[in-house]
């Protein structure tokens, strides 16, 4: 067994989301280089997938203890599930999913666990009946799961990957949200489209770094051992990238512009050394890229829900500080031919 580096505190895990198992094994090899581990938020019936659908990855991360199934049978509970229905409730009332109905869909399922069935059951069935008064949901076929309208189904999700941030920190785990689905940022802040704004704060969506490369065909043990040396620059800058966003979106927009300008070369000659890094161990082009989609605001009034909502990708603010509310989204991409 490759032995990992030594953790200080609640390890910093990249926490998946819209589905409970990643789209590309390539992305996450890249992954991590940047995090402690991932993070997936697995019913308890399908709590073997990931080993099953792709052993070669799941079963060695598992026993390097980089791989963290959640349930969320036991991670979704009443508070969490308050949360959730507060938030649908007012997207529901808003009209913004009216649209939805107007172009036939094949549903997809959604756990009813992740719907906060046990958390709170009875609030997990109002918004099950506020959905299905709309034709944006049905009655579960299986017992175990509801067929949604799949931009429902990924709005929940992305929601409860804000949501739950803070239920990581009793496993040892800092939950930072991670999708490998840019598009379904983008998807969701169109549909959404709300006016209103956080009471002091903007969206910060910081550009595309190209910072390694297409990871698909090489050895997992090797991955971990160049891991196991570098993973600290990685990790740096992951974590720095998260701070800029953060406090790019607490200032006026010219003191935004003049800090983005002196830290935005600091961010981009820290990727290009880690774009360097990387072609020289696997001797290929580089091909992946991590962007972040942020926002933090004072809530001194207004709903912080509501106001969260208005960022799009980073759906959902929780509190940093007394005064503070905010939430995040790291950003992940590969793609051929990237110089």
């Amino acid at each position: 067994m490759i032995s990992t580096p030594t953790f200080q505190g609640p390890r910093d895990v990249a926490f998946y989301y819209p589905g409970p198992f990643w789209y590309s094994a390539s992305w996450v090899k890249n992954l991590l280089l940047f995090f402690d581990g991932l993070a997936l938020l697995v019913p308890t019936y399908m709590r073997d997938r990931p080993s099953a659908l792709e052993p070669e990855m799941a079963v060695p991360l598992t026993s390097e203890g980089l791989l963290h199934i959640l349930e969320p049978e036991a991670l979704v509970d009443r508070q969490a599930t308050e949360q959730l229905a507060t938030a649908l409730v007012d997207i529901i009332a808003s009209g913004a999913l009216d649209p939805l109905t107007k172009t036939p869909t094949k549903f997809q399922e959604l756990s009813w666990s992740r719907l906060g069935g046990y958390g709170d059951e009875n609030l997990a069935r109002m918004i099950l009946e506020e959905l299905k008064g709309r034709n944006l949901a049905e009655d579960s076929k299986d017992g175990v799961s509801i067929p949604m309208h799949p931009i429902v189904r990924s709005l929940v999700l992305v929601l409860l990957a804000q949501i739950l941030r803070p239920y990581g920190k009793s496993r040892g785990l800092d939950l930072a949200p991670a999708t490998d689905r840019p598009q379904l940022v983008s998807a969701l802040r169109e549909l959404l489209n709300l006016d209103a704004a956080p009471s002091a704060g903007h969206v910060v969506t910081l550009d595309l770094q190209t910072v390694g490369v297409d990871l698909t065909d090489v050895p997992l043990d090797e991955i971990l051992s160049f891991r196991r040396a570098h993973l600290a620059e990685h990790r740096r800058y992951a974590t720095n990238v998260r701070s800029l966003v953060r406090d790019l979106s607490l200032l006026p927009q010219e003191e935004r512009e003049r800090e983005l300008g002196d830290r935005g070369r600091e961010i981009a000659e820290a990727a290009d050394a880690l774009r360097r890094l990387s072609t020289r161990a696997w001797k290929r082009r580089a091909a992946f890229g991590l962007s972040i989609a942020g926002a933090a605001w004072t809530a001194t009034s207004g709903n912080p829900i509501g106001a969260a909502l208005a960022v799009g990708g980073a759906i959902l603010g929780l509190q940093s500080t007394p005064k503070e509310a905010g939430a995040y989204t790291y950003i992940f991409r590969a793609r051929e031919g990237w110089a």
